[in-house]
């Protein structure tokens, strides 16, 4: 559960958010949650019109993974500094529209979920519901007010088709897609080593792993019985990712988590 006022961590070992942020399906439910974010065409135009992704790709997609990871994994008073430090910047750019923000929320939050139980990490409705219930302390750290976040899986979906009229492929999106999907890379890191085919097997799956309203949006194929097989790369990814060595998969925050906190891996 939540432990807000432990300096270890706002999040236990035993939350399900830890379980969930800690598992190798992150690594396309991350992806993906960028893909589901970009489908807001004004909170998308807001990004396209501050962000640097173009330029510092690489490294815009490793803040947002240290932001999650921060959160979620350091102790309470780094957490605490960061969300902080966003929400200042945030409202210097104008970009603390609260709608938009609880828009940006809830699509990490739903790819995050989606993707974990469909790669295979066991769930039950109940976990999934205490997800989240415990993901609203993410929205009030950058500024939402905690009593319009969805609290459970029913409303969330309630949320998803209420919000759905706003929402479509904006020529932002469309290109931020591409992005995802062809990043610029160093010469040497594209040609020399396994990355790029690497990521874009990942980019891939987490543009395949949409909820059909998404691809409808994107214009992606859908095939009937097609999340059967999406649904078995998921999990074949999960396992493959699991298996590789824990000093080149676990990121550095979560491994100081877990010494702080005094568990195994």
């Amino acid at each position: 559960m939540k432990s807000e006022h432990d300096p270890r961590g706002l999040f236990s070992p035993d939350s399900i958010t830890w379980k969930i942020h800690s598992d190798a399906s992150m690594a396309v439910g991350g992806i993906r949650a960028l893909l589901e974010q970009a489908l807001h065409p004004v909170a998308m135009a807001g990004v396209a019109s501050h962000s640097n992704f173009r330029d510092d790709a690489w490294g815009r997609l490793q803040r947002t993974g240290d932001y999650v990871s921060t959160l979620t994994f350091a102790p309470t008073q780094d957490a605490l500094a960061l969300s902080a430090r966003v929400r200042k910047v945030h409202t210097t750019l104008g970009l603390d529209d609260p709608h938009l923000l609880l828009w940006v929320h809830m699509a990490m939050v739903d790819s995050f979920l989606d993707v974990a139980i469909r790669s295979g990490l066991a769930l039950s409705e109940s976990e999934q519901n205490q997800y989240l219930s415990e993901m609203v302390l993410f929205a009030e750290l950058v500024g939402i007010n905690g009593s319009k976040v969805p609290k459970s899986v029913e409303e969330m979906q309630k949320y998803f088709v209420d919000i759905s009229k706003e929402l479509e492929a904006s020529d932002d999106a469309k290109r931020a897609a591409l992005f995802l999907t062809i990043p610029p890379m160093p010469k040497v890191v594209r040609f020399a080593t396994p990355a790029a085919p690497a990521w874009a097997s990942l980019t891939a799956l987490a543009g395949a792993s949409l909820a059909p309203w998404a691809k409808r949006l994107y214009r992606l194929p859908q095939i009937p019985g097609d999340q059967k097989i999406i649904d078995l790369s998921l999990r074949a990814s999960r396992s493959t990712l699991s298996v590789l060595p824990t000093w080149l998969l676990t990121p550095p925050l979560l491994k100081a988590a877990r010494e702080r906190w005094k568990i195994s891996a």
